[in-house]
């Protein structure tokens, strides 16, 4: 088998080096997969996608800013993230989900410098209802099997394989977990999520 050497993006145009011209070896993990290695032997600081999705018991502000408030919570838990970790993050609502915007969420518990964005997912006829999803770009040393994607309540039978049982999200976030009140609500500026 040849080695593939993958070009980091740094504007270095020869395969295999990475920031600053460090060269990036393959190497092969103990599970077999494919890892690309900086000359010292570190692991290169890469952006990753991690997926998530959940849904909320009804269209109000509370509901929506709980349920983002748990998926969030349990992604930052189950992946050991810092807010300076994260690039950037897309929420999508189905059409049925209008009362709050889940970025709002996210930046009543720390995600101030994070960009987002919000909106909503295609209307298919007979899809999941009330649901809230993720797409959080991260900036990781890990690999794609360590990653842990997050999948919450109603939208298990979406990714079956990613869903995160009761028991681990309620070990995962017990510390910071809250429940919304209206009053909670409004004291947070309605302003666009951008």
């Amino acid at each position: 088998m040849v080695p593939v050497y993958d070009w980091c993006g740094n504007g270095d145009s020869r395969k295999g080096f990475g920031h600053n011209g460090a060269w990036i070896a393959p190497r092969n993990d103990a599970n077999g997969e494919h890892q690309r290695m900086t000359s010292n032997g570190e692991r290169p600081l890469v952006c990753r996608g991690i997926r998530g999705a959940t849904t909320a018991g009804s269209n109000t502000a509370e509901d929506i800013l709980e349920a983002t408030e748990e998926l969030v919570n349990a992604l930052i838990h189950l992946n050991d993230l810092e807010s300076e970790d994260i690039a950037s993050a897309i929420f999508t609502t189905t059409p049925d989900l209008t009362a709050w915007f889940p970025a709002l969420a996210a930046r009543t518990f720390g995600w101030t410098e994070v960009p987002m964005l919000c909106t909503h997912e295609m209307a298919v006829p007979g899809s999941l209802q009330k649901a809230v999803r993720v797409l959080v770009h991260v900036n990781t040393t890990r690999t794609p099997s360590e990653i842990r994607h997050v999948y919450l309540k109603g939208a298990k039978q979406l990714r079956p394989e990613w869903g995160v049982s009761d028991d681990e999200l309620a070990a995962a976030i017990s510390r910071t977990r809250r429940s919304y009140e209206p009053t909670d609500v409004a004291s947070i500026p309605v302003t666009s999520p951008g």
